[in-house]
């Protein structure tokens, strides 16, 4: 066997806020039909990988729900290959939950050691990219490299969020640095690598013997890599690559959808992107309706003389008659009642918006945009109106909004449903 694909996606995923209270990072979902551990899977399928285990950890049903045996990518094979998904267990020897990116494959070797596969692909479950692994994989074996870091120039303002490295002629990586506050450079580790699993095994084994170790590729593993003198390369990438690890990027990737061309083409028959999708009607859209480089989902309905601008609708919302969606995303089954405004905000799943309420504020900069987050399941009054940066908790009960903001406005930046 060539290659076995390991997808890390047990991340709690904390800085996405109340979009992770009730499910793990990997299974949010994005761009109206899809969940975020959609594009790896996808990748792997569409560069003709289909041996893949899926190491999960924090809330990890509705993941587990979404994927099942792997039938919408192709994976639900009975004999070679398919995928897995594996949770931290309790075994004979010491076992708990994973200490860090490292220590989860560490404590899955068994299972990825299966059929002596030469490479393991390590990918991260919550990124927003398209790539042919099969190229990386290649790459990786021409050089006889023992482990290759995709890599990507970032914006030096948003260096010190990754791991930095330094290259020679060759793309040999010669230095790495990760999470630097002063970065010596731009070019970002992507939280793609490929081993020889030989290699790895004897390293993650080596790690996890240290006390001091964070058990992580990037903090530990490649630095341990040069140290050793083992070959590390760089394997370039310069398509559309984002972590949607944050509030702002995952808002700020679904308006990159919606830009002329796109950022990522989605309707690209060459390379589809995979997804078990819901059994819903056509979309509906009422005369008069007004909607504007925006992305509507099976089962949405948008009434007349209601108004959707650059905005992602989930399956089965409802947008009101004279309601306003601009610059939003809005997710399953979310219902925005007549007469109701929405700006730039990210609305979860089964929330109602009632008649007149004005939830966030339009901003034409991005050093004052502070995006609204309405959790799941939650009811805005009617009338009432949500200043920016606002964040709402999951299952807010309408009587709560009522009784601490009487006089129906919920200030800027306040955090709402919290003890």
């Amino acid at each position: 066997m060539r290659t076995r694909a390991v997808i890390l996606a047990g991340g709690e995923g904390s800085r996405l806020g109340i979009l992770t209270a009730k499910r793990a990072k990997p299974a949010v979902p994005f761009a109206g039909k899809y969940r975020i551990i959609d594009f790896a899977l996808s990748n792997c399928v569409n560069s003709g990988i289909f041996d893949v285990i899926v190491l999960t950890q924090y809330r990890p049903h509705s993941l587990n729900e979404h994927i099942g045996l792997g039938r919408p990518w192709d994976l639900d094979r009975s004999f070679t290959g398919g995928v897995r998904l594996l949770q931290p267990f309790q075994g004979r020897q010491a076992t708990d939950w994973y200490a860090g990116t490292a220590d989860a494959v560490t404590q899955n070797l068994n299972f990825i050691r299966r059929n002596h596969p030469r490479n393991a692909l390590i990918l991260s479950g919550d990124h927003i990219y398209e790539m042919d692994y099969d190229m990386l994989v290649g790459y990786h074996e021409e050089h006889d490299a023992d482990a290759t870091v995709c890599v990507i120039e970032v914006p030096m303002s948003e260096a010190s969020r990754y791991g930095i490295m330094a290259t020679d002629e060759s793309r040999r990586i010669i230095d790495f640095v990760e999470k630097p506050p002063d970065p010596p450079g731009n070019l970002a580790n992507m939280g793609i690598y490929v081993f020889k699993l030989e290699v790895l095994e004897e390293l993650l084994l080596e790690d996890a013997q240290r006390q001091d170790s964070r058990h992580d590729f990037g903090y530990n593993i490649i630095p341990r890599m040069l140290e050793l003198g083992l070959k590390v390369m760089a394997y370039p990438f310069d398509g559309y690559w984002i972590d949607v690890g944050t509030i702002d990027a995952y808002w700020a990737a679904h308006m990159d959808l919606l830009c002329k061309p796109p950022s990522l083409d989605l309707n690209d028959r060459s390379w589809i992107i995979h997804t078990r999708s819901e059994e819903r009607p056509p979309v509906r859209i009422e005369e008069g309706a007004h909607i504007v480089d925006s992305m509507i989902t099976d089962g949405a309905h948008v009434a007349a003389s209601a108004r959707v601008i650059r905005s992602v609708l989930s399956p089965g919302v409802y947008v009101g008659p004279d309601a306003l969606v601009y610059e939003s995303v809005i997710l399953t089954d979310s219902y925005i009642e007549r007469g109701a405004v929405i700006e730039q905000s990210i609305v979860d799943k089964g929330v109602i918006v009632q008649e007149g309420a004005h939830v966030g504020e339009r901003s034409e900069t991005s050093d004052t945009r502070a995006i609204v987050t309405v959790g799941k399941n939650s009811t805005i009054p009617a009338n009432y109106r949500v200043g920016k940066g606002a964040v709402l908790n999951v299952d807010l009960d309408i009587t709560a909004v009522l009784e601490q903001f009487p006089d129906g406005a919920i200030p800027p930046g306040t955090r709402v449903g919290y003890k």
